[in-house]
């Protein structure tokens, strides 16, 4: 048995299954702390949201990459990668908070691309922050 889970094939199915299933959840943890419904939004092309779920989409899959690359076990990968992620959930809150005069997920709601955008950018950004400090 120890040759096939050493299998690299295997390995990479593996890794690719879990942080798949990773990426799900924190979507869905996104989705319950957002005002707003992610999927129905970018169904009737809020262009805002989708920029700003596509940041977290690549926040997230660039946290699990690092996770991956300096982790030897799966645990370790998602337990680096469930980190990381809070990290990256702590950094969308500290951008509300730093725009105390409107609201982020109201002004993503009604499609105001600019705060999409940093909203994206900060996402995709703090991603390499986090995954570079991953051990």
């Amino acid at each position: 048995m120890t040759g096939f889970w050493g299998n690299i094939f295997v390995e990479t199915a593996a890794r690719y299954s879990v942080a798949i299933l990773c990426l799900i959840v924190f979507l869905v943890i996104f989705e319950l702390v957002t005002s707003y419904k992610n999927w129905d939004e970018i169904k009737n092309g809020n262009l805002s949201v989708a920029m700003a779920t596509g940041g977290k989409i690549f926040g997230i899959a660039n946290i699990f990459r690092y996770s991956i690359e300096h982790n030897d076990t799966l645990i370790e990968s998602m337990t680096w990668g469930f980190f990381g992620f809070v990290l990256l959930l702590f950094g969308y809150f500290i951008f509300e908070f730093l725009t105390p005069t409107y609201k982020i997920d109201h002004e993503i709601a009604n499609d105001n691309r600019a705060v999409g955008f940093i909203s994206m950018v900060i996402s995709v950004g703090l991603s390499f922050v986090i995954g570079s400090s991953i051990g």
